[in-house]
């Protein structure tokens, strides 16, 4: 008999708050300052989900730091203006925390942007762990991220589920043994991440709230 789900483990970026523009712009602002005119709008989309760190490694590893701060100043500089609520996000992730669910973000952001981004959305004063990318070694698809979420908020991996927008949400989950969760609203599209096998695929947040009581 499976176990009842108490848990639910979030993605932040396009999952719970849409960033996608925020990430876009800033993708196109280091690539154009570095490569000027060779990336397009459509060409950053497969850079959504790494962390920073593997995505401008791959391009160019001995100036991928200085690439980093380039993306983060210009981020950190438009955050506010570019950073937008997905409908149903808040509601949902209230009622949970209402209905006694344990709720938590796994990301591979730094704390500090993870804390803005909360802010934001409205939802800092919902979840009861939040794991960033200064808290592993491995990021998403490793499962390390996952199992210390889980550890931190004493729950199994059998009774929880890993919501995400990205391969590496859904694999992330996989590799730890949880349930998964695909985001509809993901800029990658519903194709890109069924190829995944989530157990899920969410039209709308509250699509949550049928699948926990089931």
């Amino acid at each position: 008999m499976e176990k009842k789900i108490t848990t639910l483990l979030f993605d932040l970026d396009g999952t719970l708050i849409n960033t996608n523009e925020l990430i876009i712009a800033s993708f196109l602002h280091t690539l154009n300052h570095y490569y000027p005119n060779q990336y397009t709008r459509e060409d950053v989309y497969e850079f959504i989900g790494p962390s920073l760190l593997e995505t401008f490694s791959g391009l160019d590893l001995e100036r991928a730091e200085e690439m980093i701060e380039h993306y983060r100043e210009h981020n950190h500089l438009h955050h506010d203006l570019l950073v937008e609520e997905y409908e149903g996000v808040y509601e949902t992730i209230r009622e949970l925390k209402e209905r006694n669910y344990k709720v938590g973000i796994v990301t591979t952001k730094m704390r500090k942007a993870v804390q803005r981004g909360l802010l934001k959305g409205r939802l800092d004063s919902f979840f009861d762990v939040v794991v960033t990318l200064d808290d592993v070694k491995n990021p998403k698809p490793d499962p390390e991220p996952i199992e210390l979420a889980l550890k931190l908020i004493g729950s199994s991996a059998e009774e929880t589920i890993m919501v995400g927008d990205n391969s590496h949400d859904i694999l992330a989950g996989k590799n730890a043994g949880t349930k998964t969760a695909g985001v509809a609203w993901a800029l990658k599209g519903r194709d890109y991440l069924e190829q995944y096998g989530p157990d899920y695929m969410l039209e709308n947040m509250r699509d949550l709230l049928k699948i926990v009581e089931s």
